[in-house]
């Protein structure tokens, strides 16, 4: 043995858990080799070795050519460490290779703690893959399966879902892979056994779901061959899980606390640099009732104030509560004496400033309970319903109604939003800021939204979310028929953190979120601005049923852009049918471009789109989306386009999308199809890019578009 280098008993022999650092361990690679053998799942031979002599004596009973591995929960990367030798066929070269490892290892990993060397019967190449598991703290224990070996990071090729799962969607994951090609024979290669990777993605799934202290673990690579699959390496760790799947069943919440009558403002203040000022000024355009409530002041803004909630005459539906944090179990409790059903607590010094601030926001909310008291917040904007004229917040502009729902954890990114959407002309049917959701979180405004009539598209700002599981079936629900649109933020956290396996660095949270919402049929989105592109398509015209498009336009040059964006964002942009092509050459220049993107040629108007039309809604059957395309002309009249593309679509039961180009010149066009509800971009890029995440999820219903928007009145 090398002079310095040592073994240290214990770690890397089977039965052993070797702790990693608080509650998680490692796992040796013999112990969890062995696990995976029990679960049925091939793995090659192997044994232990401590010393180089062992080494030679192990590789002479499992047989030539073997491999040798060094053990050791330091290192990651055993290749790059050289902590691997492959091809030995005898027993003097596993000796020596074991030497070259006692020296190499420490020298290349400082402090590394040395377990042994496995000693393991070498399989033939094949195709490396990865499949991996980890356990999230939103949502729990997920699988990750991708393209393997030493280029895995480099590579990222990775699928995730979130368990459990059926094996036709482990099926989906491994088809996912930009290396599936390789899998199902690539350039006259014959094709693997897909069904024997799908098998053993399944078993590992199963393996990783039922041990409840296995908290990480990789496998790679897993080989996979013409005929059969064997996982040859692991790394695991264990440890207790800091993710519950036994998550406490809330109460469902009654979607008409969101429609108030009356409204008490409890912290109602004289002060204009008060959010009670503000708050109690955003609501006097509210039709019904509302209350100040302050004991140091008589009125207010022209409103009698109440020294208490209990003086208040009338009833109360909703509590706006803005007073400083000490005080609020206070009014809690004084709410509950009164029956309120809803608090919206504005006020912050809780959970988000951790220690005294977490126990109070406790207090609060066993208050509230005992009381029947539904909370939002605390520390929140607030929430708006427009079409009711209430404004609940101390935000002062109060947005357009229409059919989005907006839940945001954020207030300033409401604002933002809310103070950009009015000269945007874009509405809401509700606004909800879930602050530090002590009581109400995502699952129950989603669950709110979607027994709203009003409501015909939903977007999420998500810093992160609580109830992961909880959230993930109830949104499965709802997708099919309201579509959920959510930006993640966060994504420049993530990599930050060493990870100390390969799916660990591969599966951060934010790519664990973008696939849960893939799953859950949410469409993940990775801007505000694309939020809103994608919303306003699907509150207006519904999932699109396929990705048949058709493209038409006076601009050639913005054709040829169109067919670009199309192939980037997945319209499939298809021929024009024979008897469709003979129509339009009827009445169409000579020149017409007599394909899909269709160039009517930039000396028509209006009349001209409006013919097209017509030919196209006769066609319909052979094209899902219609994208018009319109730039500044002497003949062309904005307003007279903007009534032929509404005609068009209310003709049609396929989506049609505008995009009138250019500036004030196209603003009257614009006006017309937003009156009439169809959406209109300014970019041909965003147009298509909406279309494109329209499509990925895979979840739009398969009746028609009016069929969609009556369903929802």
């Amino acid at each position: 043995m090398a002079e310095g280098a040592k073994f240290t008993k214990g770690g890397g022999a089977p039965g052993e858990n070797r702790g990693g650092g608080g509650d998680r361990g490692t796992i040796g690679i013999p112990e969890a080799m062995e696990r995976l053998r029990r679960a049925g799942i091939d793995v090659p031979a192997f044994a232990v070795a401590r010393t180089p002599e062992e080494a030679g004596k192990a590789a002479d009973s499992i047989g030539y050519p073997v491999v040798l591995k060094i053990l050791s929960d330091q290192v990651v990367h055993k290749t790059d460490a050289g902590g691997v030798a492959t091809g030995i066929s005898s027993a003097e070269e596993a000796r020596s290779a074991c030497e070259r490892m006692l020296l190499e290892v420490p020298r290349r990993v400082p402090g590394a703690v040395l377990h042994g060397v496995l000693v393991q019967a070498q399989r033939p190449p094949g195709l490396e893959i990865i499949v991996g598991g980890k356990t999230d703290p939103a949502f729990g224990k997920v699988i990750l399966c991708g393209m393997g070996g030493v280029l895995v990071e480099l590579l990222k090729d990775v699928s995730i879902r979130v368990l459990p799962v059926e094996r036709e969607v482990l099926r989906e994951m491994v088809r996912e892979m930009r290396g599936y090609p390789l899998v199902r024979g690539f350039r006259g290669s014959p094709p693997l056994d897909e069904e024997a990777l799908v098998d053993t993605v399944l078993s590992l799934s199963e393996f990783f779901l039922h041990d409840e202290t296995l908290l990480e673990f990789d496998c790679n690579p897993v080989i996979l061959y013409r005929e059969g699959c064997t996982v040859v390496d692991i790394r695991a760790f264990s440890g207790e899980p800091a993710f519950s799947s036994r998550e406490e069943p809330m109460p469902p919440v009654d979607p008409g606390l969101f429609s108030p009558r009356s409204v008490a403002v409890i912290g109602a203040s004289a002060d204009p640099s008060k959010i009670g000022y503000v708050v109690l000024r955003n609501l006097l355009s509210f039709p019904g009732p509302v209350y100040p409530v302050n004991p140091r002041h008589a009125e207010i803004l022209g409103k009698k104030v109440y020294a208490a909630v209990r003086e208040i005459p009338g009833e109360v539906d909703a509590a706006v509560i803005a007073v400083p944090a000490h005080a609020v179990p206070g009014v809690v409790r004084q709410c509950g004496e009164k029956k309120v059903p809803l608090a919206i607590i504005l006020s912050s010094g809780f959970r988000e400033e951790g220690g005294e601030g977490a126990l109070l926001e406790e207090e609060v909310l066993a208050l509230a309970r005992n009381a029947g008291i539904r909370v939002v917040g605390p520390n929140c904007l607030g929430i708006v319903v427009p079409r009711l004229g209430l404004n609940a917040t101390f935000d002062p502009v109060m947005p357009r109604a229409g059919p989005i729902g907006f839940v945001s954890q954020s207030g300033a990114v409401i604002t933002t939003i809310v103070d950009w959407s009015v000269p945007e002309q874009i509405g809401f049917s509700m606004i909800i800021s879930v602050g530090n959701q002590a009581d109400l979180g995502f699952v129950d405004y989603l669950r709110v939204m979607e027994q709203d009539p009003h409501t015909r598209a939903i977007i999420l700002y998500i810093e992160e979310i609580r109830k992961g599981r909880e959230f993930l079936k109830m949104v499965s629900e709802i997708t099919p028929t309201i579509p959920v649109i959510a930006f993640k933020s966060g994504a420049s956290r993530l990599g930050t953190k060493a990870a100390a396996s390969h799916t660990g660095s591969l599966a951060g949270d934010y790519e664990v979120y973008q696939a849960a919402f893939r799953q859950a049929g949410i469409i993940p989105v990775y801007s505000i601005e694309e939020a809103f592109d994608v919303a306003e398509l699907l509150a207006s015209e519904g999932y699109p049923e396929g990705n048949r498009g058709i493209v038409v336009t006076t601009a050639g040059g913005f054709a040829v852009m169109a067919s670009d964006f199309a192939d980037w964002y997945g319209i499939d942009l298809v021929p024009l049918p024979g008897r469709m092509r003979a129509e339009l050459d009827s009445f169409l220049p000579p020149m017409w471009s007599r394909e899909n993107p269709m160039d009517i040629v930039g000396d028509g108007g209006a009349e001209r789109y409006a013919r097209v039309f017509d030919v196209m809604t006769r066609f319909q059957d052979d094209w899902d989306i219609a994208i018009i395309i319109a730039v500044p002309s002497a003949l062309l009249d904005p307003v007279h386009l903007g009534s032929e593309i509404a005609r068009f679509s209310k003709a049609t039961r396929k989506v049609t999308i505008g995009c009138l180009l250019g500036g004030e010149s196209m603003r009257a066009g614009e006006r017309v199809l937003r009156e009439k509800h169809i959406p209109n971009y300014r970019e041909i890029e965003a147009a298509f890019k909406a279309a494109g995440r329209a499509l990925r999820t895979g979840k739009g219903p398969r009746g028609s578009r009016d069929e969609r928007r009556g369903s929802k009145g």
